[in-house]
This record gives structure tokens, C-alpha cells and sequence, in this order.
């Protein structure tokens, strides 16, 4: 088992940054892929970025490239998300997710455990 917990989040402008973080309790945490996600109202659940265990593989989708940068700090039991250069599409909320597995995994099905999520909001 293990538990998730996303913090971070808030009300921002075009432009500015956050950073997510998803702080991991119960197994060893370093075994686990982590992804992160998005859900804008009555939007279907988005993939944003994914890295494993180690974080040796990462994957972002495209629309975040350049702009999002995932990483992890296994000391630390956490995950964290860079968001720069924000922009009202990236008004969501924002979960994490994880997965005992090798890899790193693009598909929300892939992962068993979620965090509650956190809001961002990016005003224009």
C-alpha cells in the first residue's frame, strides 16, 4: 500500500510558475512509477508526466514539453512537478498516481493508488 498526498497548487496568472509536490507514505517509494494527471470540469483525466522509480524514464505529454518538468527525490518520498510558463489551459486538477512497477506509464489504468488532487488554476 502506500498513500499520496498532493500539495501545491493555487491560483496563479499566464506566465507564472508552481510547483507540485506528491508525497508518498508506506512502501518503499523508490519502487514505484508515479505519474501525474489533470482534470478540467468535463474533461476526461489527462496525462501530464510520468517518471520511474529511479528516474531513469521520464515521459510528458506534449502539450506540457518544455514548459513542465518532473522529478523525484526518494529520500524524500516525493514527487514533484515544475510547472513554468502557465497558461489557462492548464486550469485543472491535478493528481499524482503510482504503481509498483518497473517503467514509467502514460495511461491512467496503468496505476493503482491516487492522491485527492490539488487545484490549479492559471487566470488570463
Amino acid at each position: 500500500q502506500v498513500q499520496l498526498v498532493e500539495s501545491g497548487g493555487g491560483l496563479v496568472q499566464t506566465g507564472d510558475s508552481l510547483r507540485l509536490s506528491c508525497a508518498a507514505s508506506g512502501r518503499i517509494f523508490s519502487t514505484c512509477a508515479v505519474g501525474w494527471f489533470r482534470q478540467a470540469p468535463g474533461k476526461e483525466r489527462q496525462f501530464v508526466a510520468a517518471i520511474s522509480g529511479r528516474g531513469g524514464t521520464i515521459y510528458y505529454a506534449d502539450s506540457v514539453k518544455g514548459r513542465f518538468t518532473i522529478s523525484r527525490d526518494n529520500t524524500k518520498n516525493t514527487v514533484y512537478l515544475q510547472m513554468n510558463s502557465l497558461k489557462p489551459e492548464d486550469t485543472a486538477v491535478y493528481y499524482c498516481a503510482a504503481v509498483f512497477r518497473l517503467g514509467a506509464y502514460t495511461g491512467p489504468d496503468e496505476y493503482d493508488y491516487w492522491g485527492q488532487g490539488t487545484q490549479v488554476t492559471v487566470s488570463s
